[in-house]
């Protein structure tokens, strides 16, 4: 029996990557995206690594719930799953609302990945032993903690929307792996580093993005992130890799994968009881199961 695997946001970058890595150890990968184009050539290129089943493409945009949900019906409705990774992500210099009037970071980012994961849990649980992977980022550091509602107080800025819809996420993810515990199914989180993106290039071009104070640090800021040092996509993708596939994690969850593709600590915020019991109902309200 194939072995599936899904990739969202698998169409270049680390998700392609990611994609490229779970293929050549044998699975049969489903990549997620908007762009058939894209997509074609992601699959001509991961089956040229292909060991297991031929990958494929399915096309979804995974800002609106309504096309999550649609996509989740398609793929449960395939069997079993050994592999979902949550690699879909986005940052915003300017505030915008998806097409279902929610703030965009904390869709994309946050609401996305959590809507499809709880509607593959099922397929997860068949596919046991199986592995979700949520793909985090360390501008969580920077992110406000506050999650009574979707934006949190204060002007917008980009950069710290994003961290603070990536620790919604794993805030999320810690909780899940500990409601999944002897289940077969377990749950990581990985955090590619500073990675050379069209995302981080396209979106860490002015300071703008962070906060007043933070502007005074901004060629620290966008040194870590900029496409001219930042590592390539092949590097931040291999966190991702080993939280899906390496077998010294077999029997842990919970863990956040860093950088260097080894467990790290998550940040404290992640087990806050207050962050924790806000997320999961903005969570639960925003995108009904």
């Amino acid at each position: 029996m194939e072995q599936r695997a899904v990739v969202t946001a698998g169409t270049g970058g680390i998700g392609l990557e990611t994609a490229l890595g779970l293929a050549a150890r044998g699975y049969a990968v489903t990549v997620v995206g908007r762009d058939a184009g894209r997509g074609a050539r992601a699959v001509e290129r991961i089956a040229a690594v292909a060991t297991g089943g031929g990958p494929r493409f399915v096309a979804a945009d995974l800002a609106s719930l309504s096309e999550v949900r649609s996509l989740a019906a398609r793929l449960a409705a395939e069997g079993p799953l050994k592999v979902l990774v949550n690699n879909v992500g986005a940052m915003f210099p300017e505030q915008q609302q998806t097409v279902d009037g929610i703030e965009a970071s904390f869709a994309v980012n946050h609401l996305s990945p959590y809507l499809l994961t709880e509607l593959l849990l099922d397929r997860l649980r068949e596919g046991a032993p199986s592995r979700i992977v949520n793909v985090s980022s360390g501008a969580i550091r920077v992110a406000k903690r506050s999650f009574d509602a979707v934006e949190p107080p204060g002007g917008y800025y980009g950069f710290h929307w994003y961290g603070r819809a990536k620790l919604a996420n794993l805030v999320y993810t810690v909780d899940l792996a500990e409601r999944l515990r002897g289940s077969g199914v377990t749950v990581f989180a990985a955090d590619p580093g500073g990675a050379a993106t069209d995302m981080t290039n396209g979106t860490m071009t002015s300071p703008a993005i962070v906060s007043p104070p933070l502007r005074l640090l901004w060629p620290l800021v966008r040194r870590t992130f900029a496409r001219s040092t930042a590592g390539p996509a092949s590097t931040a993708a291999k966190p991702s890799v080993v939280a899906a596939t390496d077998p010294a994690l077999d029997g842990q969850t919970g863990l956040l994968i860093g950088p260097q593709a080894h467990p790290v600590p998550a940040h404290r915020a992640s087990a806050d009881p207050r962050a924790v019991a806000d997320v999961l109902r903005l969570s639960r309200e925003l995108a009904p199961l």
